[in-house]
């Protein structure tokens, strides 16, 4: 099991997705892995449909909330907490891997400083048209260059367990932000691929599209989870807004 890497997937209300997702974990070409599929009590045709996938194949599973948690966080702490792999992944009921995504990231956690690792993606539209929109960023991150903004896209992470320890998600905004500082807070890197290994569906009801509401966490992060105080943290903040301001272009 100390190469298995543990799939987490929140599920609500993504029939017309959720198929695609799943295929594109089974059409990698790394094939030790286990995906954890959370169904967040959705109301259309979700879970049929993945539980029509875990009959076919014994590496999918599918767990259930008791009430719809209306955030991503609870559902994957439930995927986290019964993961049995050494590595981490996460991938959205509506985002896809690209088929190498698995092969190309896991080398890097073997390097002793590196705790994430993470890549490139590009955005498709609600329906799935490509249309070359790349999400580029820094070939390495530490805590303290993480704190000018999150480069790390969460549909593309993986950590490593036995250097971090399972790191579960809290209940705020930007949980995945804060979840990448607590583990670089340790001392450790995180390494890009510098390669485009999944793609991002953009749409219209996605919580994080409302662009004055993640502003409202990002200082919240600063202030009140990494303390940086006020000063450091208008710095930091100045440093996102403007990044998220050319991110919003792409």
């Amino acid at each position: 099991m100390d190469r298995l890497v543990s799939i987490i997937v929140p599920c609500y209300n993504s029939e017309a997705f959720i198929g695609d997702t799943i295929n594109s974990v089974l059409a990698q070409t790394y094939t030790n892995w286990e995906m954890i599929i959370i169904d967040d009590c959705s109301s259309d045709n979700s879970l049929q449909i993945i539980e029509i996938y875990t009959r076919k194949d014994c590496r999918i599973r599918c767990l259930k909330t008791d009430s719809p948690s209306g955030s991503p966080a609870y559902p994957r702490n439930i995927g986290i907490k019964n993961a049995r792999g050494r590595y981490i992944a996460f991938l959205d009921s509506d985002d896809i891997w690209l088929p190498t995504k698995l092969e190309e990231q896991l080398p890097i956690l073997e390097e002793e400083h590196v705790a994430i690792t993470f890549s490139n993606y590009e955005k498709i539209s609600e329906n799935g048209v490509r249309t070359n929109r790349l999400i580029l960023a820094p070939n390495k991150v530490n805590y303290h260059r993480l704190l000018l903004g999150n480069v790390i896209g969460c549909l593309t992470a993986i950590y490593d367990v036995k250097k971090c320890g399972k790191q579960y998600f809290t209940h705020n905004g930007h949980e995945d932000y804060i979840m990448w500082l607590a583990i670089l807070k340790q001392g450790y890197w995180a390494y890009n691929t510098n390669t485009v290994n999944a793609l991002y569906r953009v749409r219209k009801s996605s919580v994080s599209s409302n662009k004055l509401i993640a502003l409202v966490w990002q200082w919240h992060i600063y202030i009140h989870i990494e303390k940086t105080g006020c000063l450091r943290a208008v710095y930091y903040f100045a440093n996102y807004a403007l990044r998220a301001f050319i991110k919003l272009l792409k």
